[in-house]
């Protein structure tokens, strides 16, 4: 934890007009060094952003603690960059970040500081948010969401599973919390998984705080900027939205931090510090006096049971927000049953009919399947050859609109071959279902439906955010997509929900695929049944009595939770051990494979004894980017074994990651 500099008497600090302070820069300089101490003539306030002369480069830092004179020479702090100090609970947490995560701090503070901070802007006002495009009346709280406000506004555990049904109406009451808060002249933090997601809960929340400051990664640089120094410089208490990031607006005072569909794996950072939001916000929690509140339909395995055996508060939302609601027409259609699919190869004739009915009675359907591009392999029907990506060794992905083989790993392109580079065969063909796919056989079948599809290959002006409207007011007929349109998104026109292949994840080797694919299809259900319409959702499964698929369709969390917690508990994964996951990366493969054996071997002697050692094996994506990858993976009972392990490494040819959500 970060203690900082107490504010001595000055004549303890001054010495001939000059001051000297510790200031961690925003680069690494040297291995094991996070502060250095420079000098200035001008007096700085602990969290200050300034400029400071790295070599002969300059670099970002931030101001931890004033020092007295040292013994040696030191270099003066070139400007102050910032108007205002970073709060001092933001410090904590950067320094708590580091040490958790093992990362040096330089890495903490590049992701908590916007880039560009020492540009200097044009000051504009901040326009004022679009107007709320959802229908308003005055919106009562029934009897579980109003016991679940109460209890969050006056509960004084700072962690809190706010665990609600889907429809269950869960942002009313984060909006009443909020309302709270802010009355109190406390700042809240709104956090949502996915960009895409970000335009519904702005939405739900202008419509009250009409000075919302959104921030996430589509936005410039400028942008960016920007609503960081209004968070900074706000002399009125806010609400901030946004992913991941938005967790570290300089906000002066917190109250609450809200994590919505706190279930979701994109709240885990994929680079370094790869950190949990989760995690964090509980800590940020901590030192800012705030709530947190982890809301979800399906919370994750590990964070219910951490709930249940940390004694946090576990609050329910088990009934719809409305008061009349028609449940869905569920169908689960087995895809080895050839009969159910009369009129199209992988498009069910229950499907089909459904949406038939819906285009006939004006509303609107959604077709979910959680893989891009328009077919997963390419292949000579003759001789077997696969179009595999150079770089990467893994299968390329045809995207027939480009009429190009695409790898989802390193980004290569090539055209798709007239003939087998092998055999010379012309018998090219294209194997797998994609969202691509998908969208261009419905565009036959429904000619004159008004049809979207939304996944990462979108431009710009095609995602979610950008046509929220068209999606809300029901002008888009049939949706298409990955999981950026199964999650959180209420849409009132919305009668039909179709899933292609439910399984589709199950057969990754992961400790979490199950838990991922019965998340997925019980939030993909949970689209559907909120109003009083009738409603259906069909599910195309090869595998309908798998726990994942079967309790999916039902959305029932609990059976679910306590089957996979008993699975858990076998096999030795979270919640019940930590893991680190350690990958090693060479140009040949030769080399991976030495010097994973070589780290095992030397761990085997030095790990305490109640530390798992698994492998070395190959990566799930063993070839990235012209280079090898084999990893090992480190299971205890302690965290602090995990932390010791990595003393071992070398930082040039290892990296790794704690607490990963995934061994992929």
């Amino acid at each position: 934890m970060l203690i900082l500099a107490r504010q001595t008497r000055p004549h303890a600090l001054y010495y001939k007009g000059m001051f000297y302070y510790e200031v961690a820069p925003t680069r690494i300089v040297r291995a094991g060094a996070d502060v250095f101490t420079y000098v200035s003539d001008e007096r700085f306030s602990v969290g200050t952003v300034v400029s400071v002369p790295i070599g002969k480069t300059t670099s970002i830092g931030v101001v931890l603690g004033e020092v007295a004179k040292p013994s040696f020479e030191t270099k003066a702090i070139l400007k102050g960059v910032s108007p205002k100090p970073l709060p001092s609970h933001l410090l904590e947490l950067a320094r708590w970040l580091s040490d958790y995560y093992s990362t040096p701090l330089a890495l903490v503070l590049q992701t908590l500081l916007p880039r560009g901070v020492d540009t200097k802007r044009r000051a504009l006002e901040e326009r004022p948010a679009n107007p709320s495009i959802r229908n308003r009346t005055t919106i009562v709280l029934n009897d579980e969401q109003l016991k679940a406000a109460t209890a969050l506004i006056e509960s004084e555990q700072k962690t809190v599973l706010l665990q609600g049904v889907t429809g269950s109406g869960k942002t009313e009451v984060y909006k009443t919390l909020a309302r709270h808060r802010i009355a109190r002249n406390e700042s809240v933090i709104v956090l949502v998984p996915e960009i895409s997601l970000t335009s519904q809960i702005v939405d739900e929340f202008i419509h009250e705080f009409p000075d919302v400051i959104v921030t996430h990664s589509k936005m410039t640089e400028a942008e960016r900027h920007r609503a960081w120094l209004a968070a900074l410089t706000s002399t009125t208490p806010r609400v901030v939205i946004g992913p991941r990031s938005a967790l570290f607006m300089p906000l002066k005072r917190i109250g609450a931090i809200i994590i919505d569909e706190a279930h979701e794996p994109s709240y885990k950072q994929e680079q370094a510090p790869r950190y949990s939001a989760l995690r964090a916000a509980g800590v940020l929690g901590r030192l800012a006096d705030a709530v947190v509140v982890l809301g979800s339909a399906t919370p994750s395995v590990s964070d219910r049971y951490v709930a249940e055996q940390g004694g946090h508060a576990i609050l329910r939302l088990d009934t719809p927000a409305r008061t009349v609601t028609t449940p869905p027409v569920i169908r689960s259609i087995d895809m080895t049953k050839r009969e159910n699919f009369n009129r199209h190869r992988f498009l069910s004739t229950s499907l089909i009919e459904s949406i038939e009915e819906s285009l006939r009675l004006g509303q609107q359907s959604l077709v979910f399947h959680n893989r891009r591009g328009s077919a997963a392999t390419t292949l000579c029907e003759q001789c077997g050859w696969t179009a595999n990506c150079p770089r990467c060794y893994v299968p390329l992905t045809l995207h027939a609109d480009r009429f190009e083989l695409s790898c989802h790993i390193c980004g290569h392109q090539e055209k798709v071959p007239t003939h087998c580079p092998e055999c010379g065969s012309a018998d090219i063909i294209h194997k797998g279902i994609g969202t691509k796919l998908v969208e261009s056989e419905l565009r036959k079948l429904f000619p004159t439906a008004r049809i979207a599809r939304f996944d990462s290959d979108n431009t710009s002006d095609q995602t979610v955010g950008s046509l929220y409207e068209q999606l809300y007011s029901g002008e888009i007929d049939i949706a298409i997509g990955t999981q950026v349109i199964a999650k959180g998104l209420d849409l009132p026109h919305l009668r039909t929900v179709g899933v292609v292949q439910a399984d589709s994840g199950l057969s990754l080797p992961d400790f979490a695929a199950s838990e991922r694919a019965f998340q997925l299809l019980a939030q993909v259900v949970g689209r559907v049944g909120r109003d009083e319409r009738a409603t259906e959702v069909i599910i195309q499964t090869y595998q309908p009595t798998h726990p994942a698929i079967f309790y999916g369709i039902a959305q029932d969390y609990e059976s679910f939770y306590q089957e996979t917690l008993a699975l858990r508990a076998k096999s030795h994964f979270p919640p019940f051990t930590y893991l680190l996951k350690l990958t090693t990366v060479y140009k040949t493969e030769a080399g991976a494979v030495r010097a994973a054996q070589q780290l095992a071997r030397s761990l085997k002697t030095v790990l305490h004894p109640d530390v798992r050692l698994m492998g070395p094996t190959p990566s799930f994506y063993e070839r990235q980017h012209d280079t090898y990858r084999w990893q090992l993976v480190l299971k205890s009972p302690k965290r602090e074994y995990l932390q010791a392990a990595l003393t071992h490494l070398r930082p040039t040819h290892w990296q790794y990651e704690l607490d990963p959500t995934s061994l992929l």
